[in-house]
């Protein structure tokens, strides 16, 4: 099967509207060339006359890809189909008729509380072994993974916080995170201890708790030292990241009983079902939950009150 003239024609012009009026990049337009011609050929070249018949044979020849890349594909062609009336080239648009699959957001590694003990084993053994250690590595690592874990912040967070932004006197943070929005985040005795270990490294005139260079500790930096830490502790480093520290804050918190909506305060996600897929817990301490704490658990079952 190849694409139909037309549909190549048409393609060609819509391609060449997202570049000059979208100002789409090069990757994106090769990867809408290559999702248009391919649904063309599928329908013998009538990619541009195509009704919703038509497009549901498109969905079925999807069907075995992976939701996101059917997704994909359904985006690229409802584009496509709203250029061409826009253009008045079709009076109608059949884009509806394209399947949107839900996307299922994968959820992040879980770290259990035996891997965190061994993560801060491994801290305190480097920090143990450093009295020669003149830049304080080991206390940077303790501040960093203590803040992580502690407080739940996201990477880009940790590494550019000011030199001054963790107070002895203050147990939290003031974080302007995603979208501008300001955020109250907590700060453990643990975290400001050590902190306040590792600042004692950072020259007086830095801007940044963490600095490296002239400027402040890179993503890249810490997800590599996070790696690093995870191997020599015993822990398998891919199942370690920044990201993963910070699902293990609130993960742990929930097991523990703290609130739902105070989560997503302290995480800084806009919409509560992001917190509800980031905080996931075990089915069995659900049940376990319900047995102890609904007010029907010690309700005698023959229906007496």
């Amino acid at each position: 099967m190849s694409a139909g003239g037309q549909d190549v024609r048409l393609i060609d012009r819509f391609l060449e509207m997202m570049t000059a009026e979208a100002g789409a990049a090069a990757n994106t337009v090769t990867a809408y060339r290559t999702d248009l011609m391919g649904a063309s050929a599928v329908l013998n070249g009538g990619l541009a006359e195509a009704n919703a018949a038509a497009l549901a044979r498109l969905g079925d020849e999807w069907r075995p890809l992976a939701r996101s890349t059917v997704a994909r594909k359904a985006a690229a062609l409802r584009r496509f189909y709203a250029f061409l009336v826009e253009e008045g080239l079709r009076e109608d648009d059949p884009g509806p008729a394209l399947p949107r699959p839900t996307a299922v957001r994968p959820l992040p590694h879980v770290l259990d509380h035996g891997d965190m003990a061994r993560l801060f084993d491994e801290i305190g053994r480097r920090i143990a072994s450093s009295d020669g250690d003149t830049d304080g590595d080991a206390l940077r690592l303790s501040a960093l993974i203590e803040l992580l874990y502690g407080s739940g912040l996201r990477a880009t967070e940790l590494v550019s916080l000011p030199r001054n932004a963790v107070a002895a006197d203050r147990p939290f943070l003031i974080l302007k995170g995603k979208g501008g929005r300001e955020r109250l985040v907590p700060v453990s005795d643990r975290a400001r201890a050590a902190v306040a270990a590792w600042r004692a490294h950072v020259a007086a005139d830095s801007p940044w708790l963490f600095p490296s260079g002239r400027n402040h500790l890179s993503r890249i930096r810490l997800y590599q030292m996070v790696k690093a830490l995870a191997a020599d502790a015993g822990v398998p480093p891919e199942r370690v990241s920044p990201h993963v520290l910070r699902h293990a804050f609130a993960t742990h918190l929930l097991e523990g009983g703290a609130d739902l909506r105070a989560l997503q305060a302290m995480l800084g996600h806009a919409d509560i079902a992001t917190t509800q897929i980031y905080t996931h817990v075990d089915s069995r301490r659900l049940v376990e939950l319900v047995n102890s704490r609904h007010p029907l658990a010690d309700a005698p079952q023959d229906g007496t009150r």
